[in-house]
């Protein structure tokens, strides 16, 4: 063992005390903060960073006070005075200057406080004040007597998170502070430098020992964000490395099947049965596939594209290629309807070719579902699309080479692995996600994949026209229909809602059914009503009829975001669309816009509208890029829904943010890569440092002892 590593395992070792045996806490309050805050370490407790700083270095003269702002000021009380009785008694002080004067009030802790507030001495009040009448007041102020709070003041006072319990207990914000305050320039020299001296000076990132005290007791809020910066530098670097450095160790050990030949099947289905000439940006992902497959290493690509932009026919020419190598396929769909779709369409695109594909849901039983079983395991079904039933036991494949995932991010990492193990070496991995997501974030959620991007939509699509209209315009949307329907189209009408809620006022389904059967009534207009209530059966009736062209309109919840393909749609009616996020309403748009005709989707809401609820409606009516949309997604709601689809770091982001920190993201993925590329097993001895810290960190995310 070297010396630094050896210095770095003695400060790792003191950082690793319990928590019981900080100043000022004792047993009692450890145990809190451990059951509460899931602190045990010394090193984890200085990691609860602030959220806010106060700044504590200015007083406002009482004649200044504006009503609601924070304000901090010095005066003497003048008049300590109990009004009311009983559980009404409160406490009313007068404090002042020979200035300007306020009232002070507690309306708890009356026996308490009153003692403490002496007449004629000075102390300094912190709060909000409020105004009554011409009288300025502030409620249960924080107040310090002039000689402490020159004692213990702080020009910039942080603010930390705490719960109910520890608050009972005195460790609220303030009582944590001190806590952090008494102890930290104890332990200050004993935080180790895990970032390499390279990278600090070329961002120009101070030390660690400064940025720990900075961040919780800085000077002014410069020294604060100065540390913070480095702070988030470091958790993305880390996270970065880890994400990196996993992928190579896996590339290493997963060995996949080689794909020598582009042959027959491909060939002709390439010529002969190609329902429209591939984009260019199509043609660039297959030659990604085709690398992959033929390195010799499993493939894991994630293809992302916009509703709309050809995954499933690149996907279909990736399995041609699999069966021209001898290997199965499998593909695996988040629902029975999606795998339906995939199914109906995939066989009907290989009609013509002597190729058996087959659909195994939970719907399928008895002799139909062992013959599908008997088909896989001795080889006579090339390609098998299912939902999980795909990851039982008893599905066995003769040579699995490859394993197609949509909408990968609604499987758990224990299914898929379910899927790899069916066969040896794994099949290659091909993910589709019709969910944008902008390249550097995709980079850390989809961390174990290679990332392809079909950024062109077919030719001879056209863009859907998009309206916002308010509900006093329903007899035009009505009109709209009408005409639409006597063009001989079809039209879809979402809601967000199954049953009426006393708490939303939102359009339910069933009244939305009913109203519409008013205004089309039969014979001339059919309507079929789909939802997640009703029974397979009655669901994929409804759904053919709308799909023959029987019924003109289909009323539905969000069941059909996904797995619906009717050419002939071309209305798309959202009902309260304020409800939904961004991403839910792009892909309810791209149900129409799938066939020649001109396509267009309808925005129904409200007259209220809350800011973010207009934003994601003028965006939706400004753009079709799935990627602009997303990146307004994100800024709207944060990670939200996509921090789900994240397989390791959740928790050790404590500062940085994946969307507010992109560009920071960015750079340090690429320091990290550079550092990966150098030396992929962290084995250099100006790396031990850094593979340490990747242990400390990230110590169940991998079994480090296997790796050397």
């Amino acid at each position: 063992m070297d010396a630094l590593t050896s210095t770095l395992f003695c400060t790792v070792a003191q950082l690793n005390t319990d928590i019981v045996y900080l100043k000022g806490l004792g047993p009692e309050r450890a145990k809190l903060i451990k059951a509460e805050l899931g602190y045990q370490r010394v090193w984890s407790f200085f990691q609860h960073y602030p959220f806010r700083y106060i700044d504590r270095s200015q007083l406002t003269p009482i004649q200044d006070w504006v009503e609601g702002q924070l304000v901090q000021s010095q005066g003497k009380i003048k008049s300590v005075s109990e009004v009311g009785s009983g559980h009404k008694k409160r406490l009313e002080v007068l404090f002042g200057t020979p200035e300007a004067q306020a009232k002070l009030v507690w309306f708890k802790g009356v026996k308490w406080m009153k003692p403490k507030l002496l007449t004629g001495k000075e102390f300094v009040v912190f709060g909000k004040p409020a105004k009554y009448g011409s009288v300025m007041s502030m409620a249960h102020p924080e107040i310090t007597a002039i000689e402490q709070f020159r004692q213990e003041y702080i020009p910039l006072e942080p603010v930390y998170s705490t719960t109910e319990g520890l608050a009972k207990k005195g460790l609220h914000s303030k009582g944590l502070q001190k806590i952090i305050a008494q102890n930290l320039r104890d332990y200050l020299h004993l935080f180790p430098e895990v970032l390499p001296d390279e990278i600090r000076q070329q961002y120009k990132l101070p030390g660690i020992a400064w940025t720990m005290e900075k961040i919780h007791l800085p000077q002014d809020l410069k020294e604060a964000k100065h540390a913070q910066r480095r702070l988030k530098f470091e958790e993305l670097f880390f996270l970065q490395l880890f994400l990196i450095f996993k992928k190579v160790l896996q590339l290493h050990r997963n060995q996949g099947r080689v794909f020598e030949s582009v042959g027959e099947h491909f060939n002709t289905f390439y010529k002969n049965h190609l329902p429209f000439d591939l984009t260019g940006a199509q043609k660039r992902v297959l030659r990604e596939i085709r690398a992959n497959t033929h390195s010799g290493k499993q493939m894991n690509r994630l293809v992302q594209g916009d509703v709309g932009s050809g995954k499933t026919i690149v996907s279909l020419l990736a399995m041609l290629l699999a069966i021209d190598n001898g290997c199965q396929v499998c593909m695996m769909a988040p629902t029975e309807i999606l795998a339906q779709q995939h199914y109906k369409g995939i066989a009907a695109l290989l009609k013509d070719m002597p190729l058996e594909v087959a659909l195994l849901t939970g719907s399928v039983k008895g002799a139909a579902r062992r013959a599908i079983l008997e088909g896989c395991e001795n080889g006579s079904i090339h390609i098998l699309i299912g939902t999980h039933a795909l990851i039982e036991d008893h599905v066995k494949f003769q040579q699995l080479g490859m394993a197609v995932i949509d909408e990968q991010h609604r499987f758990g990492v224990a299914q898929r692995a379910k899927l790899w193990a069916k066969s040896n070496p794994p099949p290659h991995v091909l993910v589709m996600t019709a969910t944008p997501i902008p390249r550097t974030l995709a980079m850390t959620l989809y961390s174990d994949l290679e990332i392809s991007v079909i950024d062109e939509l077919p030719p001879g699509r056209k863009p859907i026209q998009t309206m916002h209209k308010r509900d006093s315009a329903r007899n035009w949307v009505f009109a709209f229909m009408e005409q639409q329907i006597a063009e001989g189209r079809q039209v879809y009408v979402v809601y967000p809602l199954i049953e009426e809620s006393a708490k939303m006022d939102y359009k339910d389904l069933m009244d939305g059914y009913e109203s519409i059967s008013r205004r089309f009534q039969k014979p001339k207009y059919q309507v079929s009503v789909v939802h997640g209530q009703m029974k397979p059966e009655d669901k994929e009736y409804e759904m053919q009829r709308f799909k023959k062209g029987q019924t003109q309109i289909l009323v539905a919840t969000t069941v059909i975001e996904v797995g619906v393909d009717v050419p002939n749609a071309t209305v798309m009616v959202i009902e309260s669309a304020e409800r939904f996020g961004l991403a839910q309403l792009h892909q309810l748009r791209g149900r129409v816009g799938r066939g020649g005709n001109q396509s267009f989707c309808v925005l129904m809401s409200g007259n209220k509208l809350s800011a973010d609820a207009r934003k994601r409606l003028s965006t939706m009516v400004e753009t079709q890029d799935g990627f602009k949309i997303a990146e307004v997604d994100m800024e709207l709601r944060g990670i939200g829904e996509l921090m789900g689809t994240r397989q390791s770091g959740d928790s050790d982001l404590k500062l940085a943010h994946l969307v507010e920190d992109q560009k920071m993201l960015a750079v340090a993925r690429e320091e990290a890569t550079k550092i990966i590329e150098d030396d992929p097993a962290l084995n250099k001895p100006t790396h031990q440092t850094l593979k340490n810290e990747l242990a400390r960190r990230y110590a169940d995310k991998m079994v480090w002892s296997k790796i050397s």
